[in-house]
């Protein structure tokens, strides 16, 4: 009987995925012109400048999709392999990237770059990139082929085991990822909701051992990189589903179970989806201007003679963020960053301020002044 079903793939409308049109219609009216006004931002920008924010957001990406699934990776590691793959000027001679980030980013790259159409042979890949070694973790899982057991989502131990999730019997796989490749390639629903149904029906369907939220969000980057026609990748959607996560699980849990969506309607699961989309739009927009500011700061202090000390200081400061950095810069803080004495930082420093570059926090005066990027237009003296 119907009351006996528990999951939506038990559905005898599954796998079609009904919601409501016109609950939807602002928020996919808001999010197609942020997405507007960011490839319109895009095309003011240096090839340098773009190249900056597709580094800085596949970089972010990767790490917030491992997050997500509790793998918390080197920031380093994963930006050298995302550099190697997009970056010309990239210095091998200080790589650090690991097999592992580099069959991240294959992923990531070939699901935000690669048009072609989505195969399971493609998919296989990208499984083989996550476990190139066959196993996740201590255990051995089956790498580039759908799992051949049941598969169920659990949380607890013994009498306080919960099952959130039980997915589809392995023998209904090959069929529904067949119907589920169809719908990627051929099917002409808004982008938005399109990518937010690829990415429900593909947790649904849980094909295989491990891996299958980091490729359902691979599967997002793809089909919006497509439809929406970005030759590039320039914001992070995991970024944002990381910074909301608990909704992430408690929105899915609502969506799969019968018990939650008695009506069998998808509209909470594409809203949630299509928001984090401009949330991830929006960061990205606002990453963009600090990219700007950036460039703008070194185009002005391009003249001036700063030793690699205080370049690296005003990097940090610059890559932390105005008003970021902890307590601000102060002379102890800058012997820490570059191994110098007491004395040099205080001439170091002295020498930002007076080039412009650096100028003192109010109400930090004496032993603790402290210092902070100067973000001023006029002109510095040499």
């Amino acid at each position: 009987m119907e009351d006996e079903k528990k999951w939506v793939w038990q559905h005898k409308n599954y796998p079609n995925f009904p919601y409501n049109h016109v609950e939807l219609d602002a928020l996919l009216s808001e999010v197609s012109r942020n997405t507007g006004i960011l490839e319109g931002t895009l095309n003011t920008l240096s090839s340098d400048s773009t190249t900056t924010i597709q580094i800085d957001a596949v970089t972010n990406e990767i790490l917030a999709s491992s997050e997500i699934e509790g793998e918390i990776l080197s920031r380093d590691s994963v930006r050298s392999s995302v550099r190697k793959r997009l970056d010309e000027t990239f210095d091998y001679s200080k790589d650090k990237s690991t097999h592992h980030t580099d069959g991240l980013v294959d992923v990531l790259i070939d699901s935000s770059f690669n048009h072609l159409p989505l195969t399971e042979e493609r998919l296989h890949g990208w499984h083989n990139a996550l476990f190139p070694t066959g196993y996740s973790g201590l255990h051995k899982i089956d790498v580039a082929r759908y799992r051949s057991e049941e598969m169920s989502v659990v949380s607890g131990k013994g009498m306080k085991e919960k099952i959130h999730y039980e997915a589809p019997l392995p023998k209904s796989l090959e069929n529904e990822m067949a119907s589920f490749l169809k719908y990627i390639n051929d099917s002409k629903d808004n982008p938005y909701i399109k990518s937010a149904i690829a990415h429900l029906w593909f947790v649904i369907m849980h094909p295989y051992d491990d891996g299958n939220g980091r490729i359902a969000r691979a599967i997002t980057n793809y089909v919006l990189s497509k439809e929406l026609g970005f030759n590039h990748k320039y914001f992070s959607i995991s970024a944002a589903v990381r910074d909301d996560k608990k909704t992430y699980y408690d929105t899915l849990e609502q969506t799969n179970k019968l018990l939650y969506n008695k009506s069998y309607d998808f509209t909470l699961w594409i809203t949630w989806h299509t928001e984090m989309i401009n949330n991830a739009i929006n960061i990205s927009l606002e990453n963009i201007q600090c990219v700007v500011k950036k460039a703008k700061f070194w185009d002005r202090a391009r003249n001036l003679k700063l030793n690699e000390k205080q370049t690296k200081v005003l990097n940090k400061l610059l890559d932390t963020g105005e008003g970021k950095f902890e307590g601000g810069l102060t002379n102890k803080k800058y012997r820490s960053l570059t191994g110098t004495t007491q004395v040099t930082a205080s001439r170091h420093i002295k020498e930002l301020v007076e080039k412009g570059l650096l100028h003192e926090i109010d109400g930090h005066g004496g032993r603790s002044t402290c210092y902070d990027i100067s973000w001023s237009d006029t002109k510095i003296p040499n």
